[in-house]
């Protein structure tokens, strides 16, 4: 493996360790440039896909052992675990049809027409294509290999259908002046 350089093959080699804990991975990426890189791992739970700060320590704990061991990163970096939040990005074609009927925003690899980016509502998928409705009501239809990124977009419905499971706790959250 190419150091630093093959992140869709570090992806291939971390899917299985973050599996075995019975988590899934959603997005592996180099971050930060060569000042600061950051290897970032997005993961969830496949029950509430969602992850809490004891799922990212085990995770966390699990990696840097993973990685210490198998040394596929040339240099000193960060590792940094985390739930893919809110507005998640959408980096798997399943993400698609998951997430049938909220907004999203879609940019392709290479423009078609005059358009990189889509915006609208999402309507599944027919085999690898990801079915959209823009806020004009027309309907686009882009090949999954074709997206270079993704995300859903921060609404209410989204808000709603990701509110926390528990919010115990949540009263006795203190900020601390230094």
């Amino acid at each position: 493996m190419t150091k630093l350089t093959d992140v869709a093959g570090l992806a291939q080699r971390i899917e299985p360790e973050v599996k075995s804990l019975g988590y899934d991975l959603v997005r592996v990426a180099m971050i930060g440039g060569t000042s600061d890189p950051t290897l970032q791992v997005m993961a969830e739970r496949p029950d509430t896909r969602q992850l809490d700060l004891t799922d990212c320590e085990t995770i966390s704990r699990r990696l840097s052992e993973w990685l210490d061991s198998n040394d596929p990163i040339e240099g000193s970096y960060r590792l940094e675990v985390s739930s893919p939040g809110i507005d998640r990005p959408l980096t798997r074609l399943k993400d698609y049809a998951d997430w049938v009927g909220y907004e999203a925003r879609i940019s392709l690899k290479e423009p078609r027409g005059d358009r990189k980016q889509f915006s609208g509502k999402l309507d599944g998928l027919d085999g690898e294509t990801v079915k959209l409705t823009d806020k004009s009501g027309a309907a686009h239809s882009l090949q999954f290999h074709d997206i270079s990124s993704a995300k859903l977009l921060l609404t209410d419905k989204l808000i709603n259908a990701t509110a926390p499971l528990s919010t115990e706790g949540a009263d006795t959250i203190q900020t601390i002046e230094e």
